[in-house]
């Protein structure tokens, strides 16, 4: 009578059927594979690796851009002509493709970790094809249209680079597990050759990176200059409508050093306040004066002005995602508020010892005042009753003759010049776009008595690092953020970060050593330790190191035969150890029926 083997039972694998199943829709055992990936799906994880860098910078890019995300929402009404925050959709696309990619990716690694071919789903396939085009158009629109900004990258590894190179060799540490992995599963040396000296030089690079890192917040506490001062950039258009008198109230409220005001004369001479050259994104005119909606600012009449509302706008298109924090008593406020004279901010500077810096926007030539623009704001000024040495004057035309009715006035240019040339023109500061300066350039103008104002900081982050640059000013739409910022974001000692990275490359050495010590165990005791007492099946099953599926079934079937032929298969415990150590495969002839029962119990 023939006894058969009871069929063998095979233990649900959820994580295994989640990861290749998610992956690539190989739900079933039978549908899993130990082969090698094919060459046509490595060339599928190296888009992925590409697009999951290239999301990354993308990701990264957006999130540090946040400074500016105004600017760009400017931009896009002058060419759409209507109101809306465009960066929040931006952020959430770049979000969404970043997850996307990066968790594709971590299935692929782990696909590769526990050595299953891989095999991406043509449907991952398409969404990763449309991440890397979509990211290629916006990098591609943002270089064309918005080159400049690309700038906030360097600016911002000056506060993350020292805490995102820790993050680097955490990552590449991690790594080791599945390099280690690698090395020990290859039998050709030219590979084992190639991958670890990729991985050193990987890791090399990554431990000697803090040598070009530059920050200027590694730097002495006792060194640290003043705290800039902040100018409200047409008040606090956060927490009230830009421009208004409410605005620059909340300015002073929140310990503003002072205003930038955008100055424009009316058709019958008197200066006001407005940003745009026209009045549709933050009055009514459209609802009051239809018919002249698309004309020039300046083009109205002080009367027809003072009837327009200046305030409703600001919970309309909400610009900064504030307006519904706002109380009850400013949300009223807010709503009731008109255009601004210019007078009427400077008799607020003058109550509160505020300086004012002043952008003047010429009329039309068909304006009354076109040729007299820079007069009529002068007399204004003067007869306001403000100190002259709180006045930032701006503008580069007839500049001669400002000097001449007000030598006072502090005169401030928008060119990037050297100080010489600044000196002979009677210029005493700069007013720049942060990322138009360095801290070197910033410490030289100031040692040649130039002070600098950088324009528009709006982020602590920022903040900190000009404040460690050096710099004297800045102008901000985000005057109650920055007024909480009483002392850099971080500053540490040269020491105090050479010790932190000395730290965490000993801390990353030791554990990369550990993991491949750990990984290739079994074939260092085989090559250093007694060779004779193992044969290379045992070695690399023991070692639970993982080939395609015809390999590992061969290697058992000569396992098994070596226990049938030395007397093992009756063991206890069914070790494939003697107390002596591995059994050496022999090459004795197995009988058919040895054979058939080996063959059962691979199956």
């Amino acid at each position: 009578m023939v006894k058969h083997q009871p069929l063998q039972y095979y233990e649900p694998q959820l994580c295994l059927s989640c990861l290749t199943g998610i992956y690539g829709c190989r739900w079933k055992r039978y549908q899993r594979s130990h082969d090698s990936t094919t060459k046509w799906e490595r060339l599928w994880f190296l888009i992925l690796c590409v697009t999951f860098f290239m999301s990354l910078v993308w990701f990264y890019f957006w999130w540090e851009v946040h400074n500016d995300y105004n600017e760009f929402n400017w931009y896009m009404y002058n060419k759409k002509g209507y109101w809306n925050d465009w960066s929040v959709p931006v952020l959430v696309l770049a979000s969404v493709g970043f997850i996307y990619v990066t968790f594709l990716l971590v299935l692929a690694l782990c696909h590769i970790a526990v050595g299953q071919q891989m095999n991406l789903h043509w449907l991952h396939k398409v969404g990763l094809t449309v991440v890397l085009v979509a990211i290629l158009v916006a990098m591609i629109s943002v270089n064309q249209l918005w080159n400049e900004e690309w700038d906030i990258i360097l600016i911002s590894f000056q506060a993350t680079a020292p805490f995102l190179h820790i993050g680097a060799v955490a990552a590449a540490t991690m790594l080791a597990w599945l390099i280690a992995g690698q090395f020990a599963r290859s039998e050709k040396v030219v590979f084992q050759i190639v991958l670890i000296l990729a991985y050193l030089g990987l890791l090399v690079t990554l431990y000697l990176v803090p040598l070009i890192i530059y920050s200027p917040c590694i730097m002495k506490r006792e060194h640290l200059s003043r705290r800039p001062a902040v100018i409200g950039n047409r008040g606090v258009p956060m927490l009230a409508p830009e421009n208004t008198l409410m605005s620059f109230q909340k300015a002073a409220e929140w310990q503003a050093d002072g205003f930038n005001v955008n100055v424009t004369i009316s058709y019958d001479g008197v200066p006001f306040l407005i940003h745009d050259t026209t009045l549709r994104r933050t009055t009514n005119v459209e609802r009051l004066y239809p018919d002249r909606a698309l004309d020039n600012a300046a083009m109205f009449n002080w009367t027809n002005l003072q009837m327009l509302n200046a305030g409703l706008w600001f919970f309309e298109e909400d610009p900064f995602w504030t307006a519904q924090a706002l109380s009850q008593k400013d949300n009223e406020e807010a709503s009731n508020q008109s255009l601004c004279k210019l007078v009427d901010v400077l008799h607020l500077a003058a109550q509160r010892n505020k300086t004012v810096m002043v952008n003047l926007w010429r009329p039309p030539r068909e304006h009354p005042f076109y040729s007299s623009w820079i007069n009529v704001t002068l007399e204004t000024i003067l007869l306001s009753g403000i100190s002259q040495e709180l006045v930032i004057w701006l503008p580069e035309e007839d500049r001669l003759l400002v000097q001449q009715m007000a030598p006072g006035f502090q005169q401030m240019s928008s060119t990037k010049q050297n100080a010489t040339t600044l000196h002979s023109q009677g210029i005493t500061g700069l007013n720049l776009r942060y990322n138009k300066v360095n801290a070197r350039e910033m410490r030289e103008y100031a040692a040649e008595n130039i002070s600098t104002n950088l324009y528009l900081v709006n982020e602590p982050w920022l903040f900190s690092v000009l404040w460690c640059a050096g710099v004297r000013s800045v102008t901000s739409d985000a005057c109650q953020v920055l007024s909480e910022v009483r002392t850099p974001t971080w500053i540490m000692s040269p020491e105090e970060y050479y010790m932190i990275w000395i730290t965490s490359d000993i801390i990353s050495i030791t554990i990369v050593v550990g993991i491949f010590i750990l990984q290739n165990y079994h074939l260092i005791r085989w090559r250093l330790g007694s060779m004779r007492t193992y044969n290379p099946e045992q070695i690399m099953l023991s070692a639970a190191v993982r080939r395609s599926s015809k390999d590992v079934n061969i290697m058992k079937e000569k396992l098994i035969f070596a226990e049938i032929n030395n007397g093992m298969a009756s063991s206890e415990d069914g070790s494939l150890c003697s107390e002596s150590g591995f059994d050496g495969f022999t090459h004795e002839a197995v009988s058919p029926l040895a054979r058939r029962g080996a063959k059962m119990r691979i199956n």
